[in-house]
């Protein structure tokens, strides 16, 4: 006679629908394939996005993604005037470069835009930004 063993809920998983051991069993049973998810068969989801527009999006949010470059959308958000690079280099604990390497993200991703003036970068929001980014600055207090 087997000895009665405690099981837990029993339950269906890979095949095995019998009352489970509470305690794990040392023999190896093989696992059994599951059926296969049926692809959009719950509910209609909008078409994908273009891979170009896909691309511009992700561009702009890893451009803010950093809490430096929030600050330096923020100050010139609320600049009346372009704001010199010196100014940004004062205002943070950072080095110029590090300033630098920022602004240029930010340039990059279309976000900000920056005239010489002298040995001087001012830089500005760019006036002709897309929806999303717009959005997105917009969302900076």
């Amino acid at each position: 006679m087997r000895p009665r063993v405690k099981c837990i809920t029993p339950m269906a998983v890979n095949g095995y629908d019998r009352c489970m051991p509470a305690v794990a069993s040392r023999q190896t049973m093989a696992l059994q394939p599951v059926a296969f998810r049926v692809k959009g068969c719950c509910n209609p989801v909008a078409p994908r996005l273009d891979d170009d527009v896909a691309e511009r999006l992700a561009d702009v949010h890893r451009a803010i993604g950093d809490p430096t470059r929030v600050q330096i959308l923020h100050i010139l958000k609320t600049a009346k005037d372009p704001v010199c690079v010196c100014d940004f280099t004062a205002s943070f604990d950072l080095g110029q470069p590090t300033i630098s390497h920022h602004l240029a993200k930010l340039r990059d991703a279309g976000l900000i835009v920056s005239q010489k003036q002298g040995i001087w970068a001012f830089y500005a929001l760019a006036p002709d930004l897309e929806p999303a980014a717009r959005a997105a600055v917009d969302a900076i207090p």
